[in-house]
């Protein structure tokens, strides 16, 4: 990262995380219910309709998450397109510190009111304070260079004013 970027520089993150046991149970468990929904026709719907919890586990289970002058986005690497946005204007801060899963609602994608997350695993994290008062957490390798720029964007958004 350009510690000394300009608003007319762009400067962007990515980093992407994958958690296995997520992915793996996600993928065993599709596999599984698609064989009893073949051959179990008494029990074919309830397996089918079964098959969503699978897609959570392989929809949560690998994310990517981008720092960039539009703000912060984190969401499923396997469906791009969900994902939760954060423009700048909605961003109080950023910080980092180590994080658990259990202090933030589980594993996966967490809404709990005022803390809200997307937790692989424990480490570091991303912690946005929204100006809202609320929290997003996004459990992410190099959380420290994401709240970096993240912070870097917003004081040059807050001098632009």
């Amino acid at each position: 990262m350009n510690q000394d970027a300009t608003p007319h520089q762009v400067t962007v993150w990515h980093r992407s995380l994958a958690n296995g046991w997520m992915l793996a149970t996600g993928i065993v468990s599709a596999a599984g219910l698609l064989v009893i929904a073949a051959v179990d026709h008494p029990h074919r719907t309830v397996a089918l309709w079964l098959l969503i919890v699978s897609a959570a586990f392989l929809i949560t289970g690998a994310i990517r998450v981008t720092v960039s002058p539009r703000g912060v986005t984190a969401g499923s690497a396997l469906v791009p397109f969900l994902r939760r946005s954060f423009p700048l204007d909605r961003i109080q801060s950023a910080s980092a510190r180590w994080t658990r899963p259990t202090e933030i609602g589980g594993w996966g994608y967490r809404w709990n009111p005022g803390l809200s997350s997307i937790s692989l695993r424990e480490g570091d994290a991303l912690w946005l304070t929204l100006t809202s008062g609320n929290q997003f957490v996004i459990t992410i390798d190099d959380a420290n260079t994401a709240v970096q720029l993240t912070n870097q964007l917003l004081a040059h958004r807050r001098k632009g004013r």
